[in-house]
Parts: structure tokens; sequence; C-alpha cells
């Protein structure tokens, strides 16, 4: 498209969003790698949540996007029940988006093995302690069962076999920029059947 240039030009719509996130993480206070993710449950209600984007992975149309959590969350459980999801990345500092909607399959394998073993020691007890999504009586108790999970696991607990990644594959995306006079310019990228991405400008 012969108007798709500056921070949008490019063939590779990941080789993109990582331009922007790297931007972004230069700029951003807090999680600039953070994303609203949404699932739907069984009587098709949508669901959203934040959590961190982890890896944005591959080029062309074989890439996709990683975040981590446990399996059995009411996220994890609605992606096993549906397979997709859609999330939006959004930097105030930038002003800029992106948008993503897929199909999901999990990562468990050494991949996921290494990004758990790169976290902190309270973070990996953490996940062995935490039944997240399901009621807790009060923090005192998250907190002995931490500490519990220390005795049990020690200084170097393993991956929690209900705990793993996510990857995203998507089907569309969307790159979204402010405009002046809210005339902003959005482009989406749409996987079509023959393996390819048709991208279209959208009106703002």
């Amino acid at each position: 498209m012969s108007d798709r240039t500056g921070i949008f030009a490019g063939d590779d719509p990941f080789a993109i969003a990582r331009a922007w996130l790297a931007e972004a993480e230069a700029v951003e206070p807090n999680d600039a790698n953070a994303i609203a993710l949404a699932t739907v449950d069984a009587e098709g209600l949508p669901d959203a949540r934040m959590v961190l984007l982890k890896d944005i992975e591959g080029a062309g149309t074989e890439g996709a996007f990683v975040f981590y959590t446990n399996y059995d969350s009411a996220k994890g459980q609605q992606i096993a029940a549906t397979g997709k999801a859609a999330f939006v990345m959004h930097w105030k500092s930038l002003r800029r988006q992106i948008r993503v909607r897929g199909t999901v399959t999990r990562e468990e394998g050494p991949q996921a093995d290494a990004y758990f073993a790169s976290r902190s020691l309270q973070s990996r007890l953490g996940a062995w302690a935490s039944r997240q999504s399901r009621p807790l009586d009060s923090r005192t108790s998250l907190m002995a069962a931490a500490a519990r999970q220390g005795l049990v696991h020690g200084t170097n607990p393993p991956r929690p076999p209900y705990w793993g990644g996510f990857r995203i594959a998507p089907v569309q995306i969307e790159f979204w920029s402010d405009g002046a006079f809210r005339l902003h310019d959005r482009f989406r990228w749409s996987k079509v059947a023959d393996c390819r991405w048709e991208v279209q400008r959208l009106c703002p």
C-alpha cells in the first residue's frame, strides 16, 4: 500500500510489532509489554485481564505472541475450551496500539522451562503456591503456602505441570497510531487462505 510508510512500513508485521515494543520499552515507565488479554467463557461472556507479553516470535505468516500463566486459571480454562484469544497492547507515551486476534496453542516444553527458571525464586514459589483464580481466605494463607513450597522445593523449584506458555498465532493484527483531530492511522493485516497477509487501511 503506497501510503504505508514510516512506522507502518515493512512486509513483516512481527518485525513492526517488535520495533514498536522496543520503542515503548525506552519510554514507558512500567511494563511496556503489558497486554489486555480477552477470552470468552462457557456462556459466551467476554473476560479480560492484563498479562505480560514475553516474546514476539518468528516472521512472515509464521510468527506468534507468547505469554505465560497458570493453565488452571480462568483464562487458561477459557483458552483450553475455545483455542482462541485476542489482546490489545496500548502505549500512552507513544500514542500507539496493536490489536491481535488469533488461535492459541500451549508452550510447555524447554522454552517454558527456560522462562520459568529465569523468574525470581519468590515468583517461582508463588506459582506453586497460588491456585490462581480460586477463592482465597486471606493474604496470610497465601504467604504461608508460598513458605511451605519453599520448604518442599528449595532454591531451584521446577516448573509446575499446570503452569506454562500460550502462543497466539494471529489471524489479524492491527496497528494504530494517534492522528491530529482524531484522524488516526489504522492498518489491519489479515491472514488469507493462501498463507499471506492482506493489508488494508481502515477509517479511524
